[in-house]
């Protein structure tokens, strides 16, 4: 009998022990799993932003009777930009007159003569005893308004005037006005300068004629407030329209 007994306990506690271990091994199944664990975010590097290369082109500040421009000098034309610049720097200009000037085309300046020039004497031969500049003609750079060019006499190598200088003030054109100045000057214009043309206007007749330079990038109305004063005969201002130039640093 109490070896039945004992026969009993231990196939019990066997039974037990079984029925523990399917119930552990089940309630593993069951658990609910642990959930991943989270990966950190990877930082990304920042992209590096290009600076925009600074334009390190020379400007002048040209202060007139009638307002100030700012005016670029081209480094394309480095001849004309160091003679420029070199008579700023002297103070060649200072009180000179801007002694002829055409609405819908140019003002013009630069002649040492007009500094003490009586009330209606013709200029614009002064600067002649001075070295002229070769042309530095390109076929990128046109006579758009508001552009700074040099001024010439008729030699045949067509060379600049050591000192007088224009800005343009021009006029619009159409597509058939541009077609027969290029037959005449001999350029075909890209679509972007027929634009600026038909747009914003110029002298395209002058194009490869006259060294382009520079361009005026604030201001643009001083042009046209000069090239429209009174004048007489000889498009000279009947009141004188006086200059100074600077470098600005």
């Amino acid at each position: 009998m109490l070896r039945k007994i004992a026969l009993l306990f231990v196939c019990t506690v066997v039974l037990t022990s079984l029925s523990v271990n399917n119930t552990f091994a089940q309630a593993k199944k069951t658990a609910p799993a642990k959930p991943a664990a989270a990966k950190k975010p990877v930082a990304k590097k920042p992209m590096a932003v290009k600076k925009p290369a600074m334009d390190k082109s020379i400007r002048v500040k040209i202060v007139t009777d009638s307002g100030t421009l700012i005016v670029k000098l081209y480094d394309s034309t480095p001849l004309h930009r160091d003679n420029f610049v070199k008579l700023v720097k002297e103070n060649f200009f200072d009180s000179l007159l801007f002694h002829r000037v055409i609405p819908e085309f140019m003002i013009q300046g630069g002649d040492p003569q007009s500094k003490n020039a009586t009330a209606g004497t013709m200029l614009g031969n002064g600067g002649g005893d001075m070295q002229r500049i070769p042309a530095e003609f390109r076929t990128s750079l046109i006579h758009k308004k508001g552009v700074l060019a040099a001024a010439r006499d008729n030699n045949p190598e067509r060379a600049s005037s050591a000192c007088q200088f224009y800005l343009v003030e021009g006029k619009k054109w159409t597509d058939a006005e541009l077609d027969g100045i290029e037959g005449s000057i001999g350029k075909k214009y890209t679509p972007q300068q027929r634009m600026l043309y038909k747009t914003i206007g110029g002298t395209p007749f002058l194009d490869m004629n006259y060294t382009v330079f520079g361009e005026v990038e604030s201001g643009m109305e001083v042009i046209h407030k000069i090239a429209t004063v009174p004048r007489d005969g000889n498009n000279r201002p009947l009141g004188d329209v006086r200059m100074h130039i600077e470098l600005i640093k």
